[in-house]
């Protein structure tokens, strides 16, 4: 994981994408220099009585302009407060944090559960191979037009509003997909029906762990999930989210 900066950022754009769901485009070079899908940043807010930062995954990155986008869902008041900055404003960010998405085979299933679909943008925009993109939400739908250019997309929602009624895997299960590797990011109940699958079509498959998180550095273990193999650091058999992860092998850990 490359060494993360702390710095001031420069709100460039803050749109509404729904009701809930927040885009925010902000410029700071060296991080997004070195930034990579599935990574995240930590964002401070200017409110004092807040102290620790908000981990949010990166969407996209523009390195050519030095900018990084961030899409998230209002879930307290520290995002309430990044949703009401404006361009100009600025906001101080700790990034690029975690290890991201490693590429691998020729064709990709790329799967994406609610607030979890964000970090898939960046890095299907990035895999030189072939994609399916499977994106779940529960009703409302955001995001899965800019999907488009990048390779087939299929949507479920639970209420069958759009796309195939049920979740992510009744999705690929309607559509006979098929693929060498997963790439997947959403809630824990979502990410544990998708190691099954992978086990059970006897492929590999990297998820992206969605977990509340203190530091975002590793240093305080308040984000943890059980691993396989015994941690270095704590010599017990845990992984840390923030440090090790977000981005972990299926076959590596628990859920």
């Amino acid at each position: 994981m490359p060494f993360a900066l702390k710095k001031k950022a420069i709100i460039v754009e803050n749109t509404s994408l729904s009701e809930d769901i927040y885009s925010i485009w902000l410029e700071e070079r060296e991080i997004a220099l070195s930034a990579k899908p599935g990574q995240f940043l930590s964002l401070f807010c200017n409110d004092a009585s807040r102290l620790l930062p908000r981990p949010i995954s990166i969407c996209e990155i523009d390195k050519a302009k030095g900018r990084i986008r961030l899409v998230f869902r209002l879930a307290g008041q520290g995002t309430k407060e990044f949703a009401r900055l404006k361009p100009a404003d600025t906001i101080e960010v700790m990034g690029p944090l975690g290890n991201g998405f490693l590429p691998e085979g020729k064709k990709a299933l790329l799967i994406g559960g609610g607030i979890g679909i964000p970090p898939l943008l960046e890095l299907a925009k990035q895999l030189d191979c072939e994609k399916q993109i499977v994106l779940g939400y529960r009703d409302k739908t955001f995001l899965n037009e800019e999907f488009l250019p990048y390779g087939a997309v299929y949507v479920s929602t639970e209420d069958g509003s759009s796309g195939t009624r049920g979740n992510v895997i009744d999705a690929i299960r309607e559509h006979k997909l098929e693929a060498e590797i997963i790439y997947a990011c959403g809630p824990t109940p979502m990410l544990r029906g998708i190691k099954a699958y992978a086990k059970e079509q006897g492929m590999s498959a990297q998820l992206s762990l969605e977990e509340r998180m203190a530091c975002g550095v590793g240093a305080c273990l308040a984000c943890v999930c059980k691993s396989r193999d015994t941690d270095h650091h704590t010599n017990v058999k845990n992984k840390r989210i923030c440090k090790d992860g977000p981005v972990f092998y299926a076959d590596t850990i628990e859920l």
